[in-house]
């Protein structure tokens, strides 16, 4: 909430890491339909300066992170160019930097990939609202990362639509990593993505641009290609054990291509609660920026009545073994999620620059994960170095699969 000083009420100081993503441009949309409520502190990206530099000349922050040094060598030319006096910040520990401002209490954490581990554990330790979309932290890092929010004191809010609805399903006293009171399971919906209905051959013949073009959601590149192979549900089942203290056995996955049901949580009376919505990321954005109270978001309202039938079925692990291989990974624990992003990220990569086929991803994952000697997950320098080891890996694994 806005706190008052002197008469006078103080906005609170927003960070958005990945900005120029979806999820970060999302943001910015309800951010700037409460002027008066929050103001932007701080803008990081990786590379994006064209969009950062409209963000900054639109929000004016005090800061803008790249961590392109040559991105944000232009940033910095054209923002003295427009008279604008954002000050740019280059580098990976710029990123850690704004993510630790005291003047911006509230950071949204959505920079896609591993490289958003760092600075989210940074907002962690500082003991922000942490708003986290970035799912790489958890899966990679997870127990780590609320080890840090349990003691810097901090809030983790869930922003992946599914974990949201869960988090809004759930007793208000949940907090993250405890088992929440009462319930025996949780369900996490999924799209289906753009393949849902192709056949193993035509899987083998998919192209990137195909793989992007998601039925429901507006999304980036990779974790359209993730939503593509079912990975995406996989990961988000790691982040679920993690977040609400479950086992594996207690999460189960549901295709529901409406994208209306955005996950459901069953408790041990035969009650079963679901949160509905648009397929709108401002949704569990606004929520929160605002919980516990309610903002509005700019979401049309879903009618019910117009929707009719809300349909669900059982996910094709054949067709999709990534899936399968990522429900694997939840129930070994320890390193095991962080290699399974590691070969995930690297085989994307290549599928999306052409190097490797659609069915080459679940291909690359399978090697890695059954190679590498995967232990518990002690420290940060163990993640990465599990992360590190898996990357070279799977870089070997696409070229013989090139």
């Amino acid at each position: 909430m806005a706190s008052i000083e002197g008469g006078a009420i103080a906005m609170i100081g927003v960070c958005v890491l990945g900005s120029t993503g979806t999820v970060g441009m999302n943001t910015l949309d309800v951010v700037s339909r409460h002027p008066k409520k929050f103001k932007v502190v701080a803008l990081g990206a990786q590379r994006n300066n064209k969009k950062l530099l409209q963000q900054c000349l639109q929000f004016h922050p005090d800061y803008a992170a790249l961590v392109d040094s040559a991105a944000a060598t232009e940033l910095e030319v054209q923002l003295r160019t427009h008279g604008c006096a954002t000050r740019v910040l280059i580098g990976q520990g710029a990123l850690e930097h704004i993510a630790a401002l005291p003047s911006a209490p509230y950071v949204m954490a959505a920079i896609a990939g591993a490289i958003g581990l760092g600075p989210t554990l940074a907002a962690a330790k500082a003991g922000k609202r942490l708003m986290l979309a970035n799912k790489e932290s958890l899966v990679m890092a997870g127990n780590l990362l609320l080890d840090q929010v349990r003691a810097s004191g901090a809030t983790l809010l869930p922003i992946d639509s599914e974990h949201n609805a869960i988090f809004q399903c759930l007793p208000p006293n949940t907090r993250p990593g405890c088992v929440p009171l009462g319930v025996r399971r949780i369900v996490l919906t999924a799209s289906g993505g753009p393949f849902i209905d192709w056949s193993a051959e035509q899987l083998s013949k998919a192209t990137p641009d195909q793989a992007c073009a998601h039925p429901k959601w507006i999304m980036g590149r990779k974790i359209s290609v993730d939503s593509a192979t079912l990975i995406n549900k996989g990961l988000e089942i790691i982040e679920a054990r993690i977040l609400f203290g479950l086992q594996a056995s207690q999460i189960e996955v549901l295709v529901h291509r409406q994208s209306l049901v955005h996950s459901l949580v069953e408790y041990l009376d035969g009650s079963m609660l679901a949160q509905l919505g648009s397929p709108d990321m401002r949704t569990p954005i606004a929520h929160a920026l605002g919980w516990p109270d309610r903002l509005d978001s700019g979401v049309q309202s879903l009618d019910l009545a117009k929707v009719g039938l809300l349909q669900f079925e059982l996910p094709d692990l054949v067709r999709f073994p990534c899936l399968a291989l990522a429900q694997q990974a939840a129930e070994i624990g320890g390193l095991a999620p962080a290699v399974l992003n590691a070969a995930n990220e690297v085989a994307v990569a290549a599928f999306l620059e052409g190097r490797l086929n659609f069915c080459g991803i679940p291909a690359v994952i399978e090697a890695v994960m059954s190679s590498q000697v995967v232990s518990s997950a002690t420290d940060l320098a163990s993640v990465l170095a599990a992360d590190g080891a898996a990357r070279e890996q799977a870089i070997t694994e696409v070229r013989r699969l090139s």
